[in-house]
This record gives structure tokens, C-alpha cells and sequence, in this order.
């Protein structure tokens, strides 16, 4: 009993504190300058969406661009066997990379390289626009999985979003009537469903998850309590709450009431079902999340009807485009913020 007292009481006070983590996080999302050097420009590229927060990406840089190339270290095989949702996280970078360079008097065109690995080449040169509104937007970004409030967005953002989404061969959908948002939801639980029965998911994600301010520091990376509206706790306390409380009826739950407090789903679709199309999707999601956050709006994945294939068919009859591939899906709507998460510092994901 003594020795459990011991540890509870050790295991708090080197788990950190959310005034720590928070002045971390904030340098990592501080201003870009006027004049950004290489490392500043891939600091905001860094700052983009991607799955389970791995940062699945590295940068190298020579005279003519910034190569985004796949970090295979950081896959996530059960949850993503075939690399698509890595692939998309490289989409999202490029966007911000592309966007933030323009904003700052260093503008680049986007271009994928199947030879390398498949990389996302940002070579420097071109005239492509300034877009004030998204580039403000970057470090403001955040997947925010709480509650929203059920407010409905206006037709006029709902135009503003869609317009900001094109990016050619992807299609996208902003679902807001509510018998399609529920089918969603249906769709959301049976992939919950499948994903918490499998151990090997679970395994997974488990590795992913941070749940003291001071382990998501170190790290920088993964899916930290606070930013996901759960408590934080000493590691070794957390993964025992998390065996205990992670079921399937607790969790769908959770989704069927996030859903029902959402303003809309929004689903993107590429035109192909391969590498090149997978990043130009997250490319979309990317442009579809800074909108968004410059609307006031927030935004979260629920990708799981995406993530087990065997769903896959029915999102695509639901969005109007049967035999496609559905590439990802996020809610959106209007809601409080929640603590950001984590990034790796630039030096730490460029290579040279």
C-alpha cells in the first residue's frame, strides 16, 4: 500500500504540467517571420493534419525545393496497411509548405515523385497565390474531438469551404442534412466497432497515446489526453485507465454524441486510388481544415469508415460516387478549442 502511494505520488510529480506543455506547444505554433528561413518554412509545414499525429514525414532540402518524403519508420501498419493515410499526412504538409511559402515571398509549385519513395517535390520558383486567409489560419489549426455546440453553418461558409477545397482530381462532399450525418454515424460505430475488437488495433493505437504533459513533450508526437478531452495522468496510470475504460459502447457513444453536435460531414474522394491521388486528397483536407479554422469553425477525423475497407462501398453510394474509394472524412462545426498538440521541431525531421 505504501510502495502504491509512493508511486501514484512520484508518478505525478514528474508527469508535468499543462503550463509547461502549453509554452512548448506555443513556440512550435509562434509567427512565421517576415523573411523565414528553410527550417521555419518546414516548421509550418509540420503543423498540418496527419494521422494519430505520427508526423509521418521528413524534409530535405537543396537549392531547388523541399523534398516531403515518407518516413516509413512511423507507420501505422494495422490502422493503415497500404500507407494511403501516410500518404494523405504528406498531402497535408505540402499544402501548408506551399501555402506558408507563398505568403512570404517564397513561393514553390507541388509535385509528386513516385521515383523517390514517393516524395512531394516543393520546387522553389513559380507565381502561385497569396492566400492570407489560410496562411493565418496554420498555427490557429487543430483537430478538435469534443463536443461542438449544433449550430449550423451558414450556406455562404458552406461556399466558402467547398471553393477553398479544389484541388484537382480530388471530389469532396459537405454532408449537413441530418438522416445522411446519421448514416455517417452508423457507419462511424461499425468501424468502431471492428477497430476496438481487434488487439492488434488496439496494441497500436495504445502506442500512440501520450497522457502526461512531460511525455508529450519529450515526444513530441501522438495523440496527448488533454488535446482530446481526457484527463491526464503518470504514464503508467494511463495506460492502466486506458484498459480499463476503452470499450466499444463507451467509444460509440462518444462518436453518436459528437456527430449529433456537429454542423456537417465533409468526405473527400479522389479521382484514383493510388499514391499520387491519396496526397493530392490530403492536400484538399489540408485547404478544407484551414478554411474552417479561418471561419471560426473546428474540425475533426472520424475516419473509420474509410479505415475498414469493408465499409468503404456504402460511404461512396452515401456521397453519390459508388465504386470509389473514399479517402477521408472529417466532422466540422462550431465549439470550444482544446489544448494543441505536439510537434517535433524542425531539426528533428529534416535530413540533409
Amino acid at each position: 500500500m505504501v510502495a502504491g502511494a509512493a508511486a501514484t505520488y512520484f508518478g505525478l510529480r514528474n508527469m508535468g504540467s499543462m503550463a509547461e506543455y502549453n509554452a512548448s506547444v506555443a513556440a512550435t505554433r509562434s509567427a512565421l517571420k517576415q523573411a523565414p528561413g528553410t527550417s521555419d518554412l518546414i516548421r509550418y509545414a509540420t503543423l498540418a493534419a496527419n494521422s494519430h499525429n505520427t508526423q509521418p514525414w521528413l524534409f530535405k532540402v537543396s537549392d531547388v525545393g523541399i523534398e516531403i518524403l515518407p518516413d516509413m519508420a512511423r507507420q501505422i501498419a494495422i490502422v493503415d496497411p497500404d500507407n494511403h493515410h501516410l500518404f494523405a499526412s504528406l498531402g497535408c504538409a505540402a499544402e501548408n509548405l506551399a501555402i506558408a511559402g507563398s505568403a512570404r515571398g517564397k513561393p514553390g509549385e507541388l509535385s509528386f515523385n513516385p521515383a523517390n519513395d514517393g516524395a512531394v517535390m516543393f520546387a522553389f520558383g513559380g507565381r502561385t497565390p497569396i492566400e492570407p486567409a489560410l496562411f493565418d489560419a496554420i498555427p490557429k489549426r487543430q483537430s478538435t474531438r469534443g463536443d461542438y455546440d449544433g449550430k449550423a453553418v451558414s450556406s455562404r461558409d458552406l461556399q466558402t469551404l467547398s471553393a477553398a477545397v479544389a484541388v484537382p482530381g480530388v471530389d469532396h462532399v459537405l454532408i449537413t442534412d441530418r438522416p445522411r450525418i446519421d448514416r455517417v454515424r452508423d457507419l462511424v460505430v461499425a468501424g468502431n466497432n471492428a477497430q476496438i475488437a481487434d488487439a492488434a488495433f488496439v496494441r497500436e493505437l495504445k502506442t500512440w497515446l501520450r497522457f502526461s504533459p512531460r511525455q508529450a513533450m519529450v515526444t513530441g508526437d501522438g495523440l496527448f489526453s488533454a488535446s482530446t478531452g481526457n484527463p491526464t495522468l503518470p504514464e503508467w496510470l494511463g495506460r492502466v485507465m486506458f484498459d480499463l475504460v476503452f470499450k466499444a459502447k463507451a467509444e460509440n457513444e462518444k462518436y453518436a454524441r459528437q456527430l449529433a453536435s456537429s454542423a456537417g460531414v465533409a468526405v473527400f474522394v479522389a479521382q484514383k486510388d493510388d499514391r499520387e491521388h491519396w496526397v493530392l486528397a490530403g492536400r484538399a483536407c489540408q485547404r478544407f481544415a484551414l478554411q474552417a479554422t479561418a471561419l471560426g469553425l473546428k474540425h475533426a477525423f472520424i475516419n473509420q469508415p474509410v479505415e475498414i475497407a469493408g465499409l468503404r462501398p456504402e460511404l461512396a453510394t452515401l456521397v453519390g460516387m459508388p465504386g470509389r474509394r473514399p479517402d477521408l472524412v472529417m466532422r466540422f462545426g462550431y465549439g470550444a478549442a482544446l489544448p494543441f498538440s505536439a510537434r517535433r521541431p524542425a531539426e528533428r525531421v529534416i535530413i540533409s
